[in-house]
């Protein structure tokens, strides 16, 4: 899926859409409500080649280059970050690698998730996003 938005309005659209939740309960529902509808992945995706080394459960990322953009897709064991990875997928699949490497990805602090992410998600989180940016160098260069 190519995404014809630029990396700042779609963070914008996931800044409204936390917006419209009052609680982080409500926020967490939404997150492991994105990773339901998250692409499944075959089973080929799921070895060690593309695990993300940092992640407390499993974790695996795969990316494929075409026609000048870096696609993902992705999967986890847990529920949570199984929303985690949709978002990040949602953000940066479809980009060209310069706008990946790029990214300062401020939709994280804005809607808050990197203080409400346990030590060891945030982590984790910033292990997926590190992987996806070197995917994406290496299609770049």
């Amino acid at each position: 899926m190519s995404n014809e938005k630029p990396i700042k309005e779609i963070e914008q659209e996931i800044i409204d859409d936390f917006s419209l939740f009052e609680s982080w309960e409500d926020k967490y529902e939404y997150i492991i409500d994105l990773g339901k509808k998250l692409k499944p992945v075959e089973e080929k995706i799921k070895t060690e080649e593309y695990k993300i080394k940092g992640c407390q459960s499993s974790v695996w990322i795969h990316s494929t280059f075409q026609d000048g953009k870096v696609l993902f897709e992705g999967d986890s064991d847990a529920i949570i970050v199984k929303g985690l990875v949709s978002l990040m997928i949602k953000v940066l699949s479809g980009q060209s690698p310069k706008d990946i490497v790029e990214a300062p990805l401020e939709f994280i602090n804005a809607i808050g998730l990197s203080s409400h992410l346990a030590q060891t998600r945030s982590n984790g989180l910033r292990s997926m996003i590190k992987q996806m940016k070197m995917d994406a160098a290496v299609y770049g260069s």
